[in-house]
């Protein structure tokens, strides 16, 4: 990745006059959350028809509180089309909430304007609900109805939950493989979802595997739109969405590859097509997500840290470890760790989130602290010996600053139970956290448990020797795998339980489940130890 002098205020060398785009960003950043507004005074279109159903992609639900929970859909009855096969007309939707399937004792209702502005697409943030329940909903538009989702509330904040049963995954890239983890996920009795990233990849088709995008890269707001209604468009995947609330926050692919803030992977690309390309990436990741209104997107920006808590049992502190880092020192690959790495300046939270996680985690009241994030933690060195060290320079070793004041910061303050939740790198890994990893007697800070991806690069279970030869020379490192698929967790008062269930194979459909690992990790005591496989 390089470096770029930003052009002066009144360059014009991009066709634009920089001082006018970043005046129009300052304007669009200012807008506030678009259905609110919508009054009396606009409107809506209160008996829409429609050609077949608009539901074609589905409901979700996400971001449990214990009085409330988001519901969202979007009205699409051609999905893949521009537009969605909408006519650019507000139209009104109404939605239901109720304790049983059958919708024989509805507790909430409503309605939702669908916006074109916002893709058509609908997202309710549901209150008045009773703590730790499930619930179900659905939305319906003229005389159509969607699928009925279901959900459930988060436990009170003081009340200490016996469980909590939730997986994880990351990197679904829709050409290389299918979706059969998510099929085998939806059959678990699961709480929650928690997706750590790469939700799409945004590369234009190619040959990669049994699937094919529809498109060239994504830069508009229209083709990232139609990327997210391409891979919502599995039947897995909507499965899982309907069955458990989810939690999400995003890596690069979301966007562009490898980025970090303001600065592409790719030479010559200016700051203002960048910025404008990150504003249609990010709100079409709202408009697919089910976010509340604190991760509306401002401009080419979006607060997507945030804090999810499950009672005193957990706390999840989902970060954005892309949007606000500084750039990759010494390129984006695999480098020695030098004086760039440990530049204090240098940062993968940026200033304001790193101090927003030290306070989070500082009144945290719960037995286990989550922090649901992208990029390996541990100094994963993938170099052949001390000799030739070589670390990520993407993940946190490549910002070994921010990485040691985490870690410290977690040891000093005596923080409860800390796990790191990563994905972005394809691999399962299991790594124990210590404060200075170049000391085999250092101390245990926490322990991170690292998900393979659901179906990127492809089949898996292959031996790939740079991962065998870290695996040995890592001593922190107890475990890794190749193959693909997620981890679920059950997490009690006394313990953590990390299953890692595998597909054996993504490049056809049906592939079979298994548990390749189960690890243990103790309440107050750090590290895992493998009890299963």
């Amino acid at each position: 990745m390089k470096h770029r002098i930003l052009p002066s205020p009144d360059s014009k060398r991009y066709g634009i006059e920089r001082r006018d785009f970043l005046r129009y960003l300052a304007a669009v950043s200012a807008i506030p959350h678009i259905p609110e507004i919508a009054s009396a005074e606009t409107a809506l279109n209160q008996s829409p028809k429609f050609s077949s159903t608009p539901f074609t992609l589905g409901v979700a639900s996400g971001d449990p509180e214990p009085d409330g929970v988001v519901i969202w859909t979007r009205l699409a009855p051609a999905p893949l089309e521009s537009g969605g096969g909408m006519v650019p007309e507000a139209v009104e939707t109404r939605w239901e909430v109720a304790e049983d399937e059958a919708f024989s004792k509805v507790v909430q209702s409503g309605t939702a304007p669908a916006m074109p502005q916002l893709g058509h697409s609908v997202h309710v943030e549901v209150e008045g609900l009773e703590p730790h329940r499930w619930y179900f909903y659905r939305f319906h538009a003229g005389e159509e109805s969607s699928p009925v989702g279901r959900t459930r509330t988060a436990p009170r904040r003081d009340v200490l939950a016996e469980k909590l049963r939730f997986a994880f995954t990351s990197c679904q890239h829709y050409e290389t493989g299918y979706y059969d983890g998510y099929r085998h996920m939806s059959e678990e009795d699961l709480d929650l979802v928690v997706h750590l990233g790469d939700y799409i990849y945004e590369y234009e088709t190619g040959t990669r595997g049994p699937r094919k995008h529809i498109g060239k890269e994504c830069e508009s707001l229209d083709g990232y739109r139609i990327r997210y209604a391409q891979y919502r468009s599995d039947e897995h995947l909507q499965t899982a969405h309907r069955l458990f609330p989810w939690l999400v926050t995003w890596d690069d692919h979301e966007f562009d590859n490898n980025y970090a803030d303001l600065v592409s992977e790719e030479e010559g690309i200016s700051p203002e097509a960048f910025l404008a390309r990150r504003m249609n990436a990010y709100q079409a990741y709202y408009e697919f997500m089910p976010l509340r209104r604190r991760s509306f997107p401002q401009g080419p920006n979006m607060q997507l840290y945030r804090n999810c808590g499950w009672g005193r049992l957990a706390n999840f502190h989902v970060l954005d470890t892309r949007q606000y880092r500084t750039d990759q020192p010494n390129g984006d690959h695999q480098k020695p760790m030098n004086e760039n790495t440990l530049n204090p300046n240098a940062t993968i939270l940026g200033a304001k989130q790193e101090n927003w996680l030290s306070g989070q985690l500082l009144q945290s009241a719960s037995t286990w602290n989550i922090l649901a994030q992208q990029v390996m933690v541990a100094p994963l060195n993938r170099g052949e010996g001390k000799e030739d060290a070589r670390y990520s320079m993407d993940q946190w070793p490549g910002y070994e600053a921010s990485r040691r004041r985490l870690l410290h910061f977690l040891n000093d303050r005596s923080i409860p139970n800390p796990i790191v939740l990563t994905g972005d790198i394809h691999i399962n890994w299991v790594n124990d956290l210590q404060l200075d990893f170049q000391d085999p007697k250092s101390p245990l800070v926490g322990t991170e448990f690292v998900g393979c991806s659901l179906s990127s690069s492809g089949d898996g279970g292959n031996v790939i020797p740079e991962y065998d030869r870290a695996y040995r020379q890592n001593d922190f490192v107890k475990w890794h795998n190749t193959n693909r698929g997620y981890v679920s967790c059950d997490v009690t008062p006394l313990s953590w339980t990390s299953h890692f269930r595998v597909t054996p194979f993504v490049s056809k459909p049906g592939s079979p489940i298994e548990t390749k690992a189960s690890f243990l990790v103790e309440e107050g005591i750090a590290g895992a130890e493998r009890i299963a496989g």
